[in-house]
């Protein structure tokens, strides 16, 4: 019998997985931060002796060769990756015995990078599932346009026939265990769904149910842009990742969180949107620990920025540590707690914050300035009539498009907003920050909504 434990890592969209068959372990696709893996098969009464990994990963950088070398597990590569390091080198066909009960067959899955493998999971005689990686996903695949725009053609073609040769060669009641899928930017499309088999994927995924052409078109046409950070991932794990190290950083005073700010440094507010535009440190940034800290800091960010962390409790700055050492943001120059009042003795800085009711209303007594912070296929779907389209990731680079004047800034439900609001009102800008659901608030309070040069109406 085997037991299949998912590890997941939801502000990055991924996940990773421990399976095991009540005495020996392995694990597919570990993150950074190897001490939940090692909770895990420390509370399973299990012990590790094999670490796989489907590909050189773009979007985090890996646990698994420091996970090897902790644990003396074998450490199972592809054998075409240019890699720093020792592993096991593995190919399609090989088959590895993790023990009595459990094998892994390996199935090559080109098309997220050309080398690219995936996992059969055999349990006594069984094929229980395959752990696919960033190759068949619930309800899509893997995107294939991370090795550049030459790569883009040739990948999606393989990845095309490696999902349908993973729906061909194993039975419908294999588990399908994917690493990405789960909002990570790695996955061509979104699905809600949070597990599947390859008879479900064959019944509904379109990489199995579309001609290769169609299915090719509709997703070529349907990806959008990767954060800025995944460039530095790949080369990172191909040079063989040390462990995270977690340790706290230096507690800074008032003094040299000033010093830090007048040199260029990034500030980064934790707290939660409302706390930040109530009061806040001048020039600081907020990217709150309750949302999608490392994808959009990461993304923003000019890389190798020394980053200082602000949070409320130590807890706080621990998780967002924990957070961006997944990235690549390995130690923090320094963390303060507490309050604003207790980080600086100047006057706070504040900011509005409002509804799409509101923004109708104002609109009726003023002209203002409305930004959205969306990503470009948000905006192409449905926008404000009239609202300027400033992708948050392109903010920091088109400051000069900002309208002068009060602006008005709004995203899908917030959280972007406020770290857009956060770097305008840093350059001086009088910002209003929407903290409301453009999907299900901006049509009903009145606002001209349009989509594709048409106008939307209420329940449209």
């Amino acid at each position: 019998m085997v037991t299949i434990i998912p590890i997941d890592t939801p502000t990055l969209g991924d996940r990773s997985y421990v399976a095991h068959d009540g005495e020996v372990a392995l694990v597919v696709d570990p993150q950074r931060d190897i001490d939940r893996v090692l909770d895990v098969v420390h509370e399973a009464g299990v012990r590790i002796t094999h670490v796989f990994e489907t590909h050189i990963h773009n979007d985090y950088v890996t646990g698994g060769l420091a996970l090897a070398k902790v644990t003396g597990a074998a450490y199972h590569v592809n054998a075409d990756d240019q890699v720093s390091y020792d592993r096991v080198p593995v190919r399609d066909g090989d088959v590895v015995e993790v023990s009595p009960a459990l094998r892994v067959r390996v199935i090559a899955t080109p098309g997220h990078t050309y080398t690219h493998l995936s996992y059969a999971l055999e349990a006594d005689g069984e094929q229980v599932g395959v752990f696919s990686g960033g190759s068949l996903l619930f309800g899509s695949t893997g995107r294939p346009d991370l090795l550049g725009p030459e790569h883009t053609h040739a990948l999606v073609h393989h990845q095309y026939h490696s999902a349908n040769r993973l729906a061909a060669e194993l039975p419908e009641q294999a588990q399908v265990l994917p690493t990405h899928g789960f909002g990570s930017f790695c996955s061509a499309t979104q699905s809600e769904a949070t597990s599947s088999t390859i008879g479900q994927e064959k019944r509904t995924n379109p990489a199995l149910t579309q001609a290769e052409q169609e299915w090719v078109d509709e997703l070529l046409a349907a990806l959008d842009t990767w954060p800025a950070y995944y460039a530095h991932m790949a080369p990172a794990n191909a040079a063989g990742p040390d462990a995270a190290d977690l340790s706290a950083p230096a507690t800074a005073d008032k003094d040299e969180l000033r010093r830090r700010l007048e040199a260029g440094e990034w500030l980064v507010d934790l707290r939660s949107r409302t706390a930040f535009a109530a009061g806040h440190v001048r020039g600081t940034f907020n990217f709150g620990i309750d949302g999608q800290l490392a994808t959009y800091l990461g993304w923003l960010i000019p890389w190798g920025t020394p980053v200082t962390l602000l949070g409320e409790t130590p807890e706080q700055v621990a998780e967002a540590q924990r957070e961006l050492a997944r990235i690549g943001l390995d130690r923090p120059a320094a963390a303060a707690t507490g309050s604003p009042e207790q980080w600086t003795d100047d006057r706070l800085g504040s900011f509005r914050t409002a509804t799409f009711a509101d923004l109708a209303q104002v609109r009726h007594h003023r002209e203002v300035a409305m930004v959205d912070v969306r990503r470009t296929p948000e905006w192409d779907e449905a926008h404000i009539d009239g609202a300027v389209s400033l992708p948050l990731h392109e903010l920091l680079d088109r400051l000069d498009e900002v309208p002068d004047g009060e602006v008005w800034v709004h995203c899908a439900a917030g959280y972007r907003a406020s770290i857009a609001a956060s770097v305008l009102a840093r350059v001086g800008h009088h910002v209003v920050a929407v903290d409301d659901s453009f999907d299900e608030q901006a049509a009903p309070a009145g606002l001209p909504v349009v989509a594709t040069a048409r106008p939307l109406t209420v329940g449209s």
